[in-house]
This record gives structure tokens, sequence and C-alpha cells, in this order.
């Protein structure tokens, strides 16, 4: 009873001091990226959209806790509307509840809540407790009824079937959601997670485009769990194989990864997006399918046993949406001038994903698997070597 008392203790203390922290980003190792970020470089450059973690991180062997709970709250805590969405899967071998509803009604209803793979369900019902007491008295809604709660598998780190995520957990973590920046790594539902081998996790990043192309923001969040070493890439350069060693490193021989492989391409990647563009569902599908594109470009392939599924959420509109009478006037960014959300879509994911691996801290965990950081400096020595560190920090 202790431990669990500890790690509740300890988890709460990291939701409060979570949006404080400061570790080195890509960029400001020198990784070249293109595209504008918005002035945090988050998710949370999208007016109105907030992200709390819960981050459990206790005991080990057997009874390693490396795990936790994020939330997105695409118009904070006091939002009870909708707004137009749409999601996409590159590889389906993976889970996010509330789907199909958006798929029918083309909107998004409740908060984004993000956890690994056994705690999908607990999380989901506690989504729903929260939204009952925070709205008292209401019956059933497709919104709220049918939440969005997505997952990656950290079992190779964390004792997935300890079922150690429990509804405090999520209650925190939408309470504590802010704005502003936000803590990358191993935060939240990112904290068991790896991709391409290396401690990944939790990253975001935003972009932000020119005033002739509506100077619109486009925000995503990723958990990273995904990806082989050997397609590990960044800004064009093959860090996976010029870095080959540092591979996931079994503590005993009996553990597992739900029989998966580390390190070839399994495992699994979620991908939030939010922007204040006015684009309707269909467009919003456009929007996540591009999700896949920046994905691509740091060596996903949407493996087989990989669960890569992506959200796409906008902003704008939210009164109209919300109406229950009358004819709603929504606004439609025309298809001519969706360019530009492409090109950004890309250029952010791939840079939350980036973000992530450099957030990595090297954690053993699970009968005392390890999983070994990025190291900076080689990361930097592989991108002069390949005369691709950026002019302001070689």
């Amino acid at each position: 009873m202790r431990r669990i008392l500890t790690s509740l203790v300890f988890a709460i203390v990291l939701i409060q001091t979570v949006s404080a922290q400061t570790k080195p980003r890509a960029r400001d190792l020198g990784v070249p990226f293109d595209g504008t970020p918005g002035a945090n470089n988050a998710i949370t450059d999208v007016k109105g959209v907030e992200v709390g973690y819960t981050t459990l991180i206790s005991g080990d062997g057997d009874k390693a806790i490396r795990t936790g709970v994020t939330a997105i709250l695409p118009q904070g805590k006091q939002f009870n509307g909708r707004l137009f969405a749409a999601w996409h899967t590159l590889n389906g071998n993976g889970e996010m509840t509330g789907t199909t509803w958006i798929e029918e009604s083309g909107a998004l209803g409740s908060p984004i809540l993000i956890t690994n793979t056994h705690s999908v369900g607990i999380v989901r019902d506690a989504v729903i407790e929260w939204g009952a007491k925070k709205y008292p008295g209401g019956g059933y809604s497709g919104d709220f009824s049918l939440p969005v709660v997505a997952e990656t598998y950290d079992g190779f780190l964390n004792d997935i079937n300890g079922f150690h995520v429990k509804k405090e957990h999520v209650f925190a973590a939408l309470d504590g959601a802010k704005t502003g920046p936000i803590a990358e790594g191993n935060v939240g539902g990112g904290t068991g997670m790896i991709a391409h081998g290396f401690k990944a996790g939790t990253g975001t990043a935003s972009r932000v485009l020119e005033a002739r192309f509506g100077g619109y923001t486009v925000g995503v969040l990723v958990q990273a769990n995904y990806g082989s070493r050997q397609l590990f890439s960044v800004a064009g350069v093959p860090v996976g194989r010029e870095i080959s060693d540092l591979q996931p490193k079994r503590g005993d021989q009996t553990s597992s990864m739900g029989g998966k492989k580390i390190g070839e391409g399994d495992g699994s990647i979620i991908v939030i997006l939010a922007t204040d563009a006015p684009l309707l569902p269909h467009q919003l599908k456009r929007i996540a399918q591009r999700i896949s594109l920046g994905i691509g470009k740091v060596g996903g392939r949407g493996e087989n046993s990989s669960g890569d599924i992506f959200l796409a959420f906008s902003t704008a509109n939210a009164a109209e949406i919300g109406k229950d009478e009358g004819v709603a006037n929504v606004q439609m960014l025309p298809n001519d001038r969706i360019n530009m959300l492409f090109w950004a879509t890309a250029q952010a994911t791939e840079e939350a994903i980036v973000n992530a691996l450099v957030a990595g801290e090297t954690t053993t965990g699970y009968k005392g698997n390890t999983v070994f950081a990025l190291p900076h400096d080689r990361l930097r020595d592989t991108l002069k070597k390949y005369n691709r560190l950026s002019p302001d920090k070689k």
C-alpha cells in the first residue's frame, strides 16, 4: 500500500510541475526543420487547446510502473460543445475509441486521452465519469458517452498487466491540463514508450502559415512508440544506421513485448492534430491522411504490427456547430487553398516525433529491461557529418 501511495503522490507532483520542465529540443541541438513554429512550438499554440499529464513511475523488476495518461482538451475544461473532426488510420493494429461516431457525425465533443494499451477501458470510463460530474443531470450523449481514448503498448518497460492506471489519474490529467509550453519525452501516456529503438514518448510541435496563406496555426502532439532503427532518419540523415548500437536491452530473457521484437518496425504511434483553420470534416480527413507523410520522413512505414491512428480537429466554427435550431452558417477554406496546411501537417508531425526522441531519457523498467536515450552529441555529430546541422548551431 505504501508503494501505491508513494506512486500516486509522485504522479501528482509531476502534474503540477510538468509545464515548467526545461529540456533541449530538436531545434536546440541544431536539427533543421522547414516551416515556422508557433510561440511554444506545441499543439497548445492553437488557441484554447490544453494538455495535461499524469506520469506514474515507481518500483522495479516485475513491479516496475512506467506509464501514465495524457489528456488533450480541444477548447479547455469549460468547453461543452462540438468541433469538426476526422480520423485516419495508416495501419490499424491499435485502438482509438469514439471514432465511429466521429466518422458518422463529423464532430468531436469530448476530451482526447492517450494511455497504454491495457488501460483504455478504465480511462474511457473515467472520462465519462469526469464529464458526468462536471455536467450533472445529463443523459446519453454521443459526445461524452463515446469519448476518444487512444493507446500504444508500453509492456517492455511497464508492468502493463498490473493495471496501474486508475480513474484518479485520469481526473488529475484532465483537471491539470494547461495551455502554454508542455513537457515531452517520458511523461503522461508516453512514459514507457519506444521509437526507432530509442526511448521516446510524448512530443509536440506547431506551424504558423504566412499571412498570405491565412496565418493559420497547425499543432501536433504525438505518442511515439513505433519504427525500426535502420529506417530512422532525421532531416534526411540516416541517423539509425549511423547510431546502430544502444539497442533496447532485456534484463530478463523471459520478458516480452506482447510477442513483438524490438526495433523491427513494430509498435504504434498516435497523432493528434489541432488547427484554427476553418475546415469541414472531409477536409480534416485529408489533413489527417497527410500525418502519414511526416511519419514517413522519420522512418515509419505503417508496418503490420503498428497501430498508426490519427485524429484532426478544427477549433473554427464551434459556435455554429453547437446550434440546436435554425441553420448553421459555417466557414470553409476552399480546397484550392489547403496545400499549405498539408505541408504544415507533415512538417509539424516530423518535428514532434524528433522532439519526443530528443526528450526521451534512458529508462530501466519491467524485469530490468532498458531502453536508451538518443545521444544528443552523436546526433549532432551525425548531422554535421552530412552537412545538415543548422548554421546557427554549428
